[in-house]
């Protein structure tokens, strides 16, 4: 039970456990983190239902009450353990409950589009994954929360997002301040995403305590990440060896989502895009997938998809 409150699950004295317990005749055992059941195979199934919803909830919610427990139970007595009914009461889906990235106070973070689910999926499956495609399609808002999704669950102890500090119509050198403030403006979105996932005070002691670094590209040379959940963004403006730079900075037990959109390049003609060359080399590895979004799963306002199509009617 990876994630949960395992205390708050159980209730004071077990209580959300005996009033499941109560209802049925199989064995329900919780020893340390794990909890076992064993009795009739269909009955087994249908606690597991109920504590996957138990699950689910405390994950939206950061918490459990007895009532919550009490409201699955109903919809199972009542035979109304069906998707509409536990999504008007409870507001989910048991089949979302697979698809859920991340819960946050109010709500949860889910793929909100067959490619987004693809990117969910090929996200589990992978160590790297490149996401390609036009802006406010998710790529990057999604990649922060699967990095923030696998820190809260302790699958690795680190957060590294980065980005090329890449001139777009402006110069760095005519920018205020020193060579931080120079570079925050770069860095901001990735910022907004994880202000939007994690308590200020929280995302705060996490960047105090390095367990979070949001650094331009240029500082990731010379680095070894283990443990750890690497983003670049706006990939399509690295070079091809800031490409290949990135991608050995890798380490055991980590993760890398590389996001980019190939029709927003702001390199000097010169330069060649690594995100554009990476594809061709990378193409026959295991264990690296590619990921394609379309104007189709813009998620942003209504007016963004209005906006890419008529700037693609000048092209």
């Amino acid at each position: 039970m990876t994630g949960i409150d395992l205390l708050n699950f159980s209730g004071i004295n077990e209580e959300n456990l005996n009033i499941v317990k109560e209802r049925f005749d199989s064995t329900i055992v919780v020893r340390g983190d794990s909890l076992f059941l064993k009795g009739e195979e269909n009955e087994v199934s249908l606690i597991e239902k109920i504590f996957n919803e138990l699950i689910f909830l405390q994950k939206r919610q950061g918490k459990i009450s007895l009532k919550d427990v009490n409201l699955v139970l109903e919809l199972i007595n009542s035979n109304e353990f069906k998707q509409d009914k536990v999504k008007e009461k409870l507001g989910f889906t048991p089949n979302e409950l697979n698809n859920v990235i991340l819960s946050r106070k109010s709500d949860f973070i889910k793929p909100r589009s067959s490619n987004q689910l693809e990117y969910f999926n090929k996200v589990q499956d992978n160590d790297i994954v490149f996401a390609i495609g036009p802006a406010g399609t998710g790529k990057t808002y999604l990649a922060v929360a699967f990095a923030v999704s696998a820190l809260k669950n302790k699958e690795i102890t680190k957060i590294v997002l980065t980005r090329p500090a890449v001139e777009a119509g402006e110069s760095l050198g005519f920018l205020p301040g020193d060579l931080s403030e120079k570079v925050d403006p770069y860095l901001r979105p990735l910022y907004d995403a994880l202000e939007d996932m994690l308590p200020f005070e929280k995302l705060e002691g996490y960047i105090e305590k390095n367990v979070i670094e949001v650094i331009p590209l240029a500082f990731m040379r010379g680095r070894t990440l283990n443990n750890s959940f690497v983003i670049l963004d706006e990939a399509q403006n690295s070079t091809t060896m800031q490409m290949k730079m990135f991608l050995t900075r890798l380490g055991p037990n980590s993760k890398a989502i590389i996001t980019g959109d190939v029709t927003q390049i702001d390199l000097p003609k010169k330069e060649h895009s690594g995100l554009i060359q990476v594809e061709e080399i990378l193409k026959n590895i295991d264990d690296i997938s590619f990921v394609y979004f379309e104007k189709s799963d813009v998620v942003r306002h209504k007016l963004v998809k209005d906006i890419i199509n008529a700037y693609e009617k000048l092209q």
